[in-house]
């Protein structure tokens, strides 16, 4: 990390992407960019901003002996340790060089995509999305957030969500260390998402890297993320593109942009609309082979977010959300052969925080 602070990197800066700056998505989003993938345009805010929080809030010895000292099957004292620093995090001051350097990025931001459009607001920790660790989801993700209040309160949520109970056990259990642990923040334009889901370029039932398995789903793409919907299974060989098997799930729910409200709203699907593939041929293709591309720029198996933006014409349409490496079968010497598919303690950050709030 160099000697200035780097407080905020936009997708399309042409520096140089690095995990220790940007956190595992980040670094994806920047690199998808710079090798000219459709990605939706955005910025990180950098591990920088997040170490010179801790830092000037002056609690970071307190912070890493606390969670040195825990228990990880001692849930109770793990939720109260967990409660009191996302308290401490929401609340308390941000650097002021920190704080200008996003309102001057999302200011260029709205300025790029012509007007105060959402974004979405997603975690970038430097322990997830890494070759030998699935710590993906284990923070938090933001969508539909507009104008620059939601958009910095959000950043402080996603702060604080690098010390979530669940995310403190996860760490302990898998021997990852806390000290040095930081936590970027991506600022994305939200895609307006008619249908959206995964792709791998494996199969992840059997490691069988022929094969391309497609998940996809009306509206966007949380619901399949987070297992909200049984979305279309299409699994395609990655050479011919042609489908190999396929089944379609019970999309019975999709969450869709609200004018009125300005937010994603869950909304039913009719039955004759959830029992219809929601990708075309075509489409599948596109999300194939783009799923493809990322797996050769990467040269490793990957797990991508997509989705086909309804406000763009089709064959520009298709934006790559994010791509990580696939972390279940991908780092074995060899792909299994194809099979028939299957349908803590006394911390009170509590009054540090009255306490340095009062002096300020």
């Amino acid at each position: 990390m160099s000697d200035t602070p780097i407080y905020v990197q936009h997708f399309d800066d042409g520096r140089e992407p690095t995990l220790e700056t940007l956190g595992g998505k980040g670094a994806s989003l920047v690199s998808m960019t710079a090798a000219g993938m459709p990605v939706p345009p955005g910025f990180v805010v950098t591990t920088d901003s997040f170490d010179a929080f801790i830092r000037d809030a002056g609690i970071a010895d307190k912070l890493h002996e606390a969670l040195d000292d825990v228990d990880a099957e001692d849930v109770a004292a793990v939720e109260k340790l967990s409660a009191e620093i996302q308290e401490a995090l929401c609340s308390l001051p941000v650097p002021p060089a920190a704080r200008t350097a996003v309102l001057d990025a999302h200011a260029r931001l709205m300025e790029q995509c012509g007007g105060d459009v959402p974004v979405a607001v997603r975690s970038s920790a430097t322990a997830e999305d890494l070759p030998d660790a699935s710590f993906a989801g284990q923070q938090d993700t933001y969508l539909w957030q507009i104008g620059i209040d939601a958009v910095t309160e959000h950043i402080r949520k996603c702060w604080a969500s690098l010390y979530t109970a669940r995310a403190i056990i996860y760490r302990l259990k898998n021997n990852i260390p806390n000290e040095g642990l930081s936590m970027a923040v991506v600022v994305q334009k939200m895609v307006n998402a008619r249908v959206a889901g995964v792709a791998m370029t494996l199969n992840p039932a059997n490691g069988d890297r022929s094969k391309v398995t497609i998940d996809s789903s009306w509206g966007v793409g949380e619901m399949v993320v987070s297992g909200e919907v049984t979305p279309d299974n299409i699994i395609l060989d990655k050479v011919t593109l042609q489908v190999v098997s396929e089944h379609l799930g019970d999309k019975h729910h999709e969450l869709v942009p609200d004018a009125a409200s300005g937010s994603l709203v869950r909304r039913d699907v009719s039955p004759e609309r959830a029992a219809t593939r929601s990708l075309t041929d075509d489409e599948l293709v596109q999300v194939a082979t783009m799923a493809k591309r990322a797996e050769k720029h990467y040269r490793c198996p990957q797990d991508i977010e997509w989705a086909l933006d309804a406000d763009l014409p089709d064959g520009k349409n298709l934006l790559l959300l994010q791509s990580r490496p696939e972390t279940v079968h991908s780092n074995n010497s060899a792909p299994k052969p194809a099979a028939a598919p299957a349908g803590a303690g006394g911390f009170n950050l509590g009054s540090l925080t009255s306490t340095i709030l009062a002096a300020r």
